[in-house]
């Protein structure tokens, strides 16, 4: 693409998005049907059974990213006698609005997730639901399943329950404040003095979440840390990218989600329920891990041993933490992608080898997961003791889909990604950059530039080269449409390129 004018940069990508997603088998809008169906839906769902409890007094609290909308999961911690810490997890009840086989239920069945490009959003569901009848917004009550967790003063899980209720979001609050203030580097984050005992309840909360990933670690979860770049936009130009690491708010949410998610599980299983589980397998290519660790001075077994990985990344952050993101990168490449699968009762199932934790379902985010809506609905039967709404079969298929659907999505996600980047560097062509290798396979070899961080393929000077390979590299292309970016090795002895 040329001569691309600077003020239509968001309409651009925008365009990228929507042709990505077609090409991809993913519906970028919402069928006839669909819209028509949510014409009449006309308000929040309200059907609360007898079993259903009022847990709108406690001070449940919602924490995101600054601009979500889309609020699927609150929080709220109890202090318990012996050191004990009650932990529950509101999840927005999505399956009171969203029927199974309702038209906006095959178009969420069909897309499988909502997906997140740098110039737009395309939910999973409308968002009058996603961002309003079905999320969990400050000031309004809403049903809702609640997992509920007592752990020991050690972290260890004493009990737990799951029923469905209806909350209420006392404040509405956003990772990067919340971190900054746990961290001690920031102000106390507005709105949080305005509930009486919040301060201390998210205290409690960063206690108990930061024992949990503790824990976590000691049983060999991968601690990797990578930097996420964001678009920056000036109106319709774009100006850059900003990076953001993971933070104490983003890790608070996340153990919780994790040990949630476990419990869900096992409850299902339980209850002699299916449970579709989120696992990741064993690396295909421990082989090059266990390379990138001797590169190091570190020794790995030849087998994969998620507590020595762990072990060798923890040494590798100290001792270099600037360059640890672009470790943590190869090794999450190397590690492959997570997938679906069915487990029934009383097998055993696959686990995550990233995470450390042998029984997985993704089920906090069934406004943004289809996978999440599908565990909602098994666990809201397996809760009123009927039968399970899907068969095995069913399942089955589904998990196959959700796992393909997925894939595409974040395809879709990093095609308009590199998009932006080829926009940003289309006046760059000919430069030198430093750079890693993020992946080698028979399709291509693909490298990473630090600044800024973006990715491309090496298209010449790609033998002999290796995941986790430094090496330098001249940009020789770009292409805005396709998000292509295409670099050559320079060798040493020629730095500049000639």
């Amino acid at each position: 693409m040329t001569n691309i004018d600077d003020r239509h940069h968001r309409s651009i990508l925008k365009a990228i998005a929507h042709r990505a997603m077609l090409e991809r088998g993913l519906d970028p809008d919402f069928p006839a049907q669909a819209l028509a169906e949510l014409d009449r839906i006309n308000g929040p769902a309200t059907q609360a059974d007898a079993s259903t409890r009022d847990l709108r007094n406690l001070i449940w609290c919602s924490i995101d990213n600054d601009d979500s909308l889309d609020l699927d999961q609150l929080t709220v911690a109890e202090a318990m006698p012996t050191g004990a810490v009650k932990i529950r997890v509101a999840i927005a009840d999505v399956d009171a609005v969203v029927r199974k086989r309702s038209a906006i239920d095959d178009h969420a069945r069909q897309n499988t997730t909502s997906v997140y490009t740098v110039a737009e959003t395309f939910p999973m569901l409308p968002e009058k639901l996603s961002t309003d009848l079905t999320s969990l917004n400050y000031g309004s009550d809403r049903l809702a399943v609640v997992i509920e967790m007592v752990f020991a003063a050690d972290g260890s899980l004493r009990s737990s329950d799951i029923y469905r209720a209806m909350v209420r979001n006392h404040a509405k609050l956003a990772y990067n404040s919340v971190a900054g203030w746990l961290e001690g580097t920031g102000p106390m984050p507005q709105g949080l003095d305005a509930v009486d005992g919040l301060r201390e309840n998210l205290r409690l909360q960063d206690r108990v979440a930061q024992t949990l990933k503790s824990i976590r670690y000691k049983h060999g979860a991968l601690e990797l840390e990578t930097i996420e770049a964001r678009p920056v936009f000036v109106g319709e130009e774009l100006k850059g990218l900003v990076t953001s690491k993971q933070n104490r708010a983003q890790d608070l949410i996340a153990e919780f989600m994790i040990a949630a998610n476990g419990v869900v599980a096992r409850y299902l299983d339980s209850k002699n329920f299916p449970v579709l589980q989120r696992v990741v397998r064993k690396p295909k290519r421990w082989d090059r891990i266990v390379g990138l660790a001797a590169e190091r001075g570190s020794w790995l077994p030849r087998a994969p041993d998620s507590k020595a990985l762990e072990q060798f990344l923890a040494t590798a952050k100290a001792q270099d933490p600037l360059r640890f993101p672009d470790l943590s990168l190869s090794v999450i490449k190397l590690l492959g992608s997570g997938e679906y699968m069915v487990q029934l009762p009383g097998e055993d199932g696959a686990g995550h080898f990233g995470l450390a934790v042998k029984d997985y379902a993704h089920s906090t985010a069934p406004n943004r997961r289809y996978p999440d809506l599908i565990t909602q609905r098994l666990l809201k039967a397996a809760i009123s003791g009927v039968t399970p709404p899907y068969d095995h079969d069913e399942l089955e298929a589904l998990a196959a889909h959700c796992t393909e659907e997925e894939d595409e999505a974040t395809k879709v996600e990093r095609q308009v990604r590199k998009s932006a980047a080829a926009l940003l560097l289309r006046s760059r062509v000919g430069e030198q950059f430093d750079a890693f290798v993020t992946g080698a396979t028979d399709h291509g070899t693909w490298v990473r530039i630090l600044d800024p961080p973006v990715e491309g393929k090496l298209e010449h000077g790609f033998e002999g080269v290796d995941v986790g390979c430094r090496i330098r590299v001249q940009l020789i292309g770009t292409d805005v449409e396709r998000g292509f970016i295409d670099f050559k090795r320079i060798k040493k002895n020629n730095r500049h390129g000639r």
